[in-house]
Formats: C-alpha cells, sequence, structure tokens
C-alpha cells in the first residue's frame, strides 16, 4: 500500500509555532511521516521565517514516538559532511531509528550568495556531492578509524563517536531525477530514491533508470525504497480548493500535468491509486500553507 507524508518547506516561514503544531497533527492524524526542506531562505524575496533543519528536527526526534521524519534534502554545499554525519547519527538514535537522511548537493542561488556559500557550478557541485556522499558513508559505517582525500573534503583517522545504535546509520535518501548521474549515485549510496513532480508515466520511466543502475551494481532491487515529492492542492471545502488553484493561476488540469496531487478527495485518490500501479512506495504530499489545519485534517481523512 502506498505510503502517505506530509513535507513542509522550512524556508516558507516555518517558526517554532507552527512546526511543533504541525509534527503534532501530522503525528495524530496518521501520516507515515514527517519531511521539511534545508534552506536558510526563499528562493526570491521577501525573506521569511526559516527554522533551522536540524535543531528542528532534534525536537521531533524527542517530542514525536511514531513518524518517520528527515530532510528533503540537506545539501552538502551549505554543510560540512563530517558535521552532517554527527548530527544525523546522533538525530536518528535519539528518535530510536525514525530518521532518513536526505542528501543533496544545493541548488538555490540566492541562499548561497546572501549566506557566504560557493554553489559551483554543476559539475564540479556533483563531484563535491559525490565526495560528501562518500565522506557521510564512510564516518557512519566505519567502525575503525576512517581517512579520505578528495578533491573537496580530507580526512585523517577520523572516528565517528558514540557508533550509531543503527548498523551504518540511518538510511540514505538521494533525490533527483536526472538521467545519468543521479541513478548511479542512488545505486551506490542510497536506501531511498526520491523523486519530484513527476506524473505516474513520468515516474515509470524514472523508476526504470533506477532499476537499471541498481542490477549494474548488484544490488536487490527492493533494497531501495522508491519514493517523491510533489505539490498537494486540496482543501477542506470545494472553495477552499478553489481558492487555491486561483492563487497560483492554475487550473486542475495544469496541475496534473505538472504531476501534483490536486483535485477532490475521489481525484486524488484515484491519482495517488494511479501513482502506487506505477511502482512509488511512499509519497511526501508538499503542503505549502502551513496554518490550513482543517486542510490537513480532510486530507488525512480523505486519503488515509
Amino acid at each position: 500500500m502506498l505510503e502517505i507524508a506530509i513535507m513542509l518547506e522550512g524556508q516558507n516561514g516555518l517558526n517554532w509555532a507552527r512546526w511543533q503544531t504541525i509534527a503534532r497533527l501530522v503525528e495524530e492524524l496518521g501520516f507515515v511521516g514527517l519531511y521539511r526542506s534545508d534552506h536558510f531562505t526563499n528562493m526570491n524575496p521577501p525573506d521569511k521565517d526559516s527554522l533551522e533543519l536540524w535543531v528542528s528536527l532534534t525536537w521531533l526526534a524527542s517530542n514525536t514516538k511514531r513518524i518517520e521524519f528527515g530532510p528533503l534534502v540537506s545539501p552538502v554545499s551549505f554543510r560540512h559532511p563530517a558535521l552532517t554525519a554527527r548530527m544525523a547519527s546522533a538525530v536518528d538514535d535519539l528518535s530510536n531509528g525514525r530518521l532518513t537522511l536526505g542528501l543533496g548537493a544545493g541548488w538555490q542561488e540566492r541562499e548561497h550568495h546572501l549566506f557566504g556559500f560557493d554553489l559551483l557550478d554543476a559539475k564540479p557541485r556533483f563531484d563535491r556531492f559525490e565526495e560528501g556522499l562518500q565522506v557521510i558513508t564512510g564516518l557512519l559505517n566505519s567502525d575503525s578509524p576512517f581517512s579520505f582525500d578528495g578533491s573537496y573534503y580530507q580526512l585523517r583517522e577520523a572516528t565517528l563517536l558514540p557508533r550509531p545504535l543503527r548498523p551504518g546509520g540511518p538510511r540514505i535518501l538521494i533525490g533527483g531525477v536526472g538521467r545519468s548521474r543521479t541513478p548511479k549515485l542512488v545505486a551506490r549510496f542510497a536506501h531511498e530514491w526520491n523523486a519530484m513532480f513527476l506524473t505516474p508515466e513520468q515516474f515509470k520511466e524514472a523508476n526504470q533508470r533506477i532499476d537499471e543502475a541498481l542490477k549494474k551494481e548488484n544490488r536487490d532491487l527492493a533494497s531501495v525504497r522508491r519514493s517523491m515529492m510533489t505539490g498537494c492542492f486540496f482543501g477542506h471545502t470545494d472553495s477552499a480548493l478553489k481558492q487555491k488553484l486561483d492563487a497560483r493561476g492554475r487550473s486542475l488540469e495544469e496541475m496534473h500535468q505538472r504531476g501534483m496531487i490536486a483535485g477532490s478527495a475521489s481525484v486524488v485518490k484515484a491519482q495517488l491509486q494511479k501513482l502506487e500501479e506505477s511502482g512509488l512506495q511512499r509519497i511526501m504530499l508538499q503542503w505549502l500553507d502551513l496554518d490550513d489545519l482543517k486542510g490537513l485534517e480532510a486530507l488525512a481523512k480523505a486519503v488515509l
């Protein structure tokens, strides 16, 4: 059965009051998990509240009991991978193994410019990301001192202590829909592949590329969970739904063509069923209106 989680855009006004309210509600309503983006600020001004990712996940680990959670995704472009590995291991232990460590190369130019981080051009950015994955997985998996000599990162007999309670630490998620490099990185490093904004037909095609890459690495196809993050436009009433669609200036059909979940309860359930038939195992529904708690409750009633 398709697992349904909620995803929040952390740079879209997320503060402690909203985070704590939504986290508790997501757990109470029965969603499988709660995920959030990792950004310093939004892509375009004006700037809004953007609660720091790892601080927020530490609170979540201690104040929820059931839901799985994690970043979608945490870039290596503004945190050293050794620091990310240390934080992720500790937060996973604190939550009794509920963290999924989503990792990415970084992409948003504005936040890197404003806060003084070097995003790099596409090729070196992904070269750095691959090294970051090697560092993180090396530290999480190695019980003995770990060394690494790369172009971007160098470690000299580094040991991650205390060791993760889960062997190998939290599950690694790699997001992306690239046709070449993403499948290769997923096959080498990931326990989960996360796509974004795909129709069932597009997802099926991209999923096949992941299968092919796993076969080349001699990995079991079932060893990597297939998930997707996509937009969700759902209201507790028809007028609430119309208001959300009108605010974006797009019709229901246009939303569907862009791979988003949108419509009434019956329409949304039909969309989810088609995605499940295409091979999707978990979906993270992007909930943009952080104060629409009635809508979130109605969504749970409709799809869970």
